[in-house]
């Protein structure tokens, strides 16, 4: 019986432990399923905090047992990307949980991203697990009536500067011009814009337009004037409600002429610019618009300052803030004195043209202006002209490779005829160097019959090599959109013979007749240089390298040295060529340059027909060499290269002598 009873009492132990561990399994499995639950709350309140609103999801729940309005609180994130995840949920106890959420902010154009945690009660009603509502889970600290916002500062833009490091683009005093709406009566307010458009010289219907159109506390801006210009002095003097003048620094080159096209400017980020930033760029920003301060617009404007600020409580808080830093310069070959010089001797031109200076010993630009005519266009860097007689000293070298020196007799007739086409010189060339002449004669004179007799020897592939042997079809690496030349191959018949005389298919750029004299001068190709390296920018090795264009107008052009040509000139071709383009000084179409102060002149004017039979124009070059310095001067539509360009040249080499 004793026996009995004991197993009785173990059978009654074994039964109450497996209620235990039953009633156990059934807590743990409870607990598991609440808190799978509680952290799906979780989630979903993550998800809405990062899409920026909760929706009817009801992941969140305020006091009264709505969803909270989350939108008006991260409205002024202005883009700003929001990443929220669940970093841990505790076990639900008595229907409730506390969960800790990490959130990750990306603001636009921001290096640095803003990270916290935040806390997040949970709670369980009706069945369902959701957030308890409190302004804190968005943002540490965040107290109700409270919101967010960004703030952004660019830093003080770089300074674009020119050779030995002298600034040319640098903050400038400035007036901003325009109508102050807040101080006159709408109708005042548009009747004052038409005044004031008048006066400084911009559109006046569109200008008031803009005043009619903008907002009653909106200042209104005609235009931005440099300090002492007639523009500012005009506004001044105009006495209507509501004009109003607001100084500022700006960043601007010496002049509202100096270098336009290449430089470019600086101005408020428009849509297009904004949207093609992929968020580097945000509305309100100023950018670099064209030239050299789109291109290098990374580098110049730097990286700005961001913070991220409340508003609507008791005081502004600061919860987060990056320090702007600013941009490096970009240091261009540029010659202030040079560049003033070339823009004063075509001050009055009226057909696009160009005077561009290379120093042969380095390849630098020391001047690429594009006059008036141009109409913002740089003619200087990016024209494609036949250019005339100046292709000669290229031509030359294809006939100093095929046996011609400067002592061979040539013929120069008045005319000659090829397929069907006559060819003549051009008008008043000397009777003097007509017939059998020596081949320096011809030069000297620019005798077309001649030069288009001799390339009847030469190989198609020979005209190509010798371009490409002085620079001028090499693909150019200015650091910005630039073109030098393009020789195709001629046909045989009137094209070969055009392109012995620069024209036909043949073009080249003001850039590119002044790479080739360059290349003369110094015995070897020479490579255009605009943009110096080492100029502390963003490059890989410290130098200066073109970002995307901030305009997105254009991809980013070469910065790297183009390939060396199979057959580039030799010191003594260059010499030979050298006295060639002496003899146009002291016997030829260049006499005028024989006076003008300093090392000798040499030159090659140049004058190449274009348009319509029986209305044709000319373009008018001339290319000359005066010591380390190389010049190129285009007139687009002229009367001939000596008597068109060859002042030019000559004004120019006398203003920098």
């Amino acid at each position: 019986m004793r026996s009995r009873g004991w197993g009785v009492k173990v059978g009654i132990v074994v039964v109450v432990l497996a209620l235990v561990a039953a009633a156990a399994g059934g807590i743990v499995w409870w607990r598991d399923r609440e808190g799978s639950a509680a952290r799906a709350a979780a989630e979903l309140v993550a998800e809405g905090l990062s899409r920026g609103g909760f929706g009817d999801s009801g992941a969140m729940r305020d006091g009264e047992g709505g969803t909270p309005e989350l939108e008006p609180i991260v409205r002024g994130m202005r883009g700003a990307t929001h990443e929220v995840n669940v970093r841990s949920v505790t076990d639900p106890e008595d229907g409730s949980a506390r969960a800790t959420l990490a959130h990750t902010w990306t603001l636009p154009g921001a290096d640095e991203t803003w990270t916290y945690e935040t806390p997040l009660e949970l709670a369980k009603a009706d069945g369902e697990w959701a957030g308890v509502w409190d302004p804190a889970v968005v943002a540490p600290d965040l107290a109700e009536g409270e919101t967010l916002r960004t703030t952004r500062t660019q830093p003080e833009r770089a300074q674009v500067l020119g050779a030995g490091g002298a600034p040319i683009v640098e903050a400038r005093d400035v007036v901003r011009i325009g109508v102050d709406k807040t101080k006159a009566t709408p109708a005042e307010a548009v009747t004052s814009a038409r005044v004031l458009a008048q006066a400084v010289g911009v559109d006046v219907d569109t200008f008031a337009a803009s005043v009619q159109k903008a907002g009653p506390q909106a200042f209104v801006e005609a235009l931005t004037a440099r300090v002492g210009s007639s523009e500012e002095q005009a506004a001044r003097e105009v006495d209507a409600p509501g004009t109003f003048l607001v100084a500022a620094r700006i960043p601007l080159a010496p002049t509202s002429t100096f270098a336009r096209p290449i430089l470019g400017v600086v101005g408020d980020a428009t849509a297009e610019i904004v949207e093609k930033s992929e968020g580097r760029i945000v509305a309100g920003d100023r950018v670099g618009i064209g030239g050299v301060q789109a291109a290098y617009d990374r580098q110049l404007s730097g990286t700005p300052g961001f913070s991220v600020v409340t508003s609507g409580g008791a005081e502004r808080r600061t919860l987060f803030s990056t320090e702007p830093e600013a941009g490096s310069p970009v240091t261009l070959t540029l010659d202030i004195a040079t560049q003033n010089a070339a823009e004063q001797v075509l001050a009055k031109v009226g057909p696009a043209s160009a005077v561009v200076a290379i120093r042969p010993s380095t390849g630098h630009v020391l001047a690429a202006a594009s006059g008036p005519g141009s109409k913002g266009v740089s003619t200087a860097t990016q024209g494609r002209y036949a250019p005339g007689s100046t292709f000669k000293a290229v031509s030359t070298l294809a006939l100093l490779r095929s046996g011609v020196t400067p002592t061979t007799t040539v013929q120069c007739p008045p005319t000659t005829t090829v397929d069907g086409r006559t060819f003549k010189n051009v008008d008043g060339f000397p009777t003097s160097a007509l017939g059998a002449v020596p081949f320096a004669t011809a030069f000297a004179n620019s005798c077309n019959t001649a030069f288009i007799g001799l390339g009847e020897e030469l190989e198609p592939a020979d005209l190509p090599t010798a371009a490409a042997g002085l620079g001028l079809t090499a693909e150019p690496a200015l650091g910005l959109p630039a073109f030098l030349g393009s020789v195709p191959e001629p046909e045989p018949g009137t094209d070969e013979a055009a392109s012995m005389i620069g024209q036909s298919k043949v073009l080249a750029s003001p850039l590119g007749m002044a790479t080739v004299a360059a290349s003369i001068a110094a015995g070897k190709p020479v490579a255009p240089v605009l943009v110096e390296t080492g100029a502390g920018g963003s490059g890989d090795e410290g130098g200066a390298s073109p970002s995307t264009s901030a305009s997105g107008s254009g991809s980013p052009a070469a910065t790297t040295a183009p390939k060396a040509p199979a057959a580039p000139v030799t010191a003594a071709e260059a010499e030979q060529l050298r006295t060639l383009m002496r003899g146009v000084v002291e016997s030829g179409s260049g006499r005028f340059l024989a006076d003008v102060p300093g090392a000798p002149v040499l030159a090659k004017s140049g004058t190449a027909e274009f348009g319509e039979a029986g209305a044709l124009k000319e373009h008018a070059w001339m290319i000359g060499i005066q010591g380390d310095l190389a010049v190129a001067v285009l007139v687009a539509e002229g009367e001939g290269g000596a008597t068109t360009a060859g002042p030019l040249l000559e004004a120019f080499l006398r203003a920098v002598a």
